[in-house]
């Protein structure tokens, strides 16, 4: 058996595999911060898609740690009823519940958590939620750190109460122990500034009254290195890693990253341009010290190269954040041997929340939207032929696939369609593009496809040959956009010549009112175009960049409204 599937443990509980979904902000919550239906329904997904550990998105112990709007509440027992039913549905379908304890410190607003913002110290913080300011915190007085140290006390019995196996300390990504831990951010003089051992003692002192207040397994969750001069490097954060394995936690959940990271704060979530299992190396030195548990994260989505990590003895655990929102059923298709969806780590899923906006991804139309696509179901029987293999397509196929015949004819030779040079233009979303992650998924979108029973008709021009369209009940038109002006393939011989990376060229086409018009006004629709070639009697849909010229996650939320909704 795969080595990700076999059983492991954290402290008491025995988890059913090695994967963990770790906490992503999702915006679920009601305004108060009570779980809602559509909370419950996104980490019920993943857990029958088989995630051995769910970690809640991150909860404050204390009112004025709230860093986000609709941000899942902790800190008082009104929120134990949601809760408690949101970790029940999660033991229903057979998956371990943790949740992540995390004050945002300096990282917040008095427009956002009611209070005045607490830190360290008091030195300008810059804060973006849906909007940017830059505050000043209040600096932390001794009595407020230990006021705060049992409230994350108090939380943590709280999410006992609720029925949750494990709970998680966030002490990364420039959230208030990581504050503490960074020296930039940390200008204190007495025991709880200067030299690493008395940085560290404020999260230490937090892990050890957590651990006094409940009996389930505590993880606690670090960045080890800042990647910025003034922050931690590897040498101090993973010293502090060990401590807090010394000071009684269960699992060290190894991450890395800051807001104040260099060249950005995307470097805690590492996107597309970014080497795959960035973190790793920090998890496998420490894993070597440590005699608990290791989670590693951080780009670990190919089935092969996690199961390496564990075999090879580099962790424990891999945590699959991004990648359980693109793939809910990660876990249930490597058992089965299925193709997955890939994840493009173009950080849609995060940026777009920072903007304000709930839980949304790419690739998966249907992440953060589970209530509503409940009662969805695909059409069944039908002959349907998919008229184009770029990822609208590709996607509507793949969803289909179980219940009917599916044809999908591509005019090209191979699939891919927009995504064969989306990763050869600056930008993609707003993260520097890399070909290789559009690659892999229309790779793996093929394999599904396959797997499923779909078959690909290359190099068919179906407004040559309409007569290939004749014995199908069902036409879906994904064809995609073009080009005007008399643009034609210009654009794309130009990408495929590398000019998207040119000195110039790169900055012109990283600019939004340039992107806006590359997008969406130089490009028209094509499903006019093959509508005409349906018969009366065949039903026409038109998905993707074919309705209405635009960007991939409308284009890919299409299909998937298309193959569920609108049947």
């Amino acid at each position: 058996m795969n080595i990700l599937l076999t059983p492991a443990r954290i402290g008491s509980v025995e988890i059913r595999n090695r994967i963990v979904m770790p906490p992503m902000t999702t915006r679920l919550s009601d305004a108060e911060g009570h779980a809602t239906e559509d909370t419950i329904a996104y980490y019920v997904a993943r857990a029958l898609g088989g995630v051995g550990l769910i970690t809640v998105e991150m909860a404050s112990p204390e009112r004025a740690g709230r860093h986000r709007r609709r941000e899942l509440g902790i800190y008082d027992d009104r929120f134990l009823p949601g809760l408690t039913r949101l970790v029940g549905e999660i033991h229903k379908n057979g998956a371990k519940a943790s949740i992540q304890l995390g004050h945002g410190g300096g990282h917040t607003r008095f427009d956002i958590c009611g209070e005045t913002p607490v830190a360290p110290s008091a030195i300008p913080h810059p804060v973006f939620e849906t909007t940017f300011e830059t505050i000043v915190p209040r600096a932390m007085s001794v009595l407020d750190i230990h006021n705060t140290a049992r409230a994350f006390a108090a939380a943590g019995l709280r999410a006992q109460k609720a029925g949750f196996d494990c709970v998680e300390i966030h002490a990364a990504h420039g959230y208030l122990i990581s504050q503490f831990l960074t020296p930039f951010e940390n200008r204190r003089t007495d025991e709880y500034g200067g030299s690493l051992e008395n940085r560290a003692r404020m999260g230490l002192e937090v892990l050890r009254a957590v651990k006094a207040a409940v009996t389930i397994p505590v993880i606690f969750r670090i960045s080890v290195d800042d990647f910025f001069p003034e922050g931690i490097g590897f040498g101090e954060g993973k010293q502090a890693a060990l401590w807090a394995a010394e000071a009684g936690a269960d699992a060290l959940h190894i991450a890395a990253g800051h807001y104040r990271s260099l060249p950005s704060g995307a470097r805690m979530i590492p996107p597309m341009e970014y080497p795959d299992m960035t973190f790793l190396p920090y998890a496998a030195s420490i894993k070597r010290e440590v005699k608990i548990p290791v989670i590693a994260v951080g780009r670990l989505n190919d089935p092969a190269q996690a199961a390496d990590a564990i075999n090879s003895g580099k962790a424990d655990f891999i945590a699959l954040g991004r990648t359980s929102v693109a793939e809910p059923e990660w876990v249930e298709k490597l058992r089965r041997g299925e193709p997955q969806r890939r994840c493009l780590a173009c950080n849609t899923c995060v940026d777009e929340m920072r903007g304000g906006a709930q839980m949304r991804c790419v690739v998966n139309g249907r992440a953060g939207q589970e209530v509503r696509f409940a009662a969805g179901k695909t059409p069944q029987g039908e002959r349907i032929a998919v008229i184009g293999a770029g990822p609208a397509g590709l996607t509507y196929a793949s969803l289909v696939a179980e219940k009917n015949k599916v044809t999908v004819f591509e005019r090209g030779r191979k699939a891919g369609g927009s995504f064969r040079y989306a990763g050869k233009a600056p930008k993609f979303q707003d993260v520097n593009a890399n070909q290789t992650s559009f690659d892999r998924y229309v790779i793996n979108m093929v394999a599904a496809c396959t797997h499923k029973g779909v078959t690909f008709r290359y190099g068919a021009d179906v407004r040559r040959s309409p007569e290939l369209l004749a014995p199908f009940d069902r036409i879906v038109i994904a064809t995609g956009a073009r080009y005007r002006y008399g643009l034609g393939q210009l654009p794309m011989w130009l990408l495929d010549f590398g000019a998207g990376r040119w000195p110039g060229i790169a900055q012109l086409f990283s600019r939004p009112d340039v992107r806006d018009w590359f997008y969406h006004r130089a490009r028209r629709a094509t499903g006019a175009d093959f509508k005409r070639l349906a018969k009366p009697a065949q039903k026409v849909m038109v998905i993707g960049d074919a309705v209405q010229a635009g960007k991939s996650r409308p284009a890919i939320a299409s299909a998937w409204e298309a193959a569920l909704l609108s049947n």
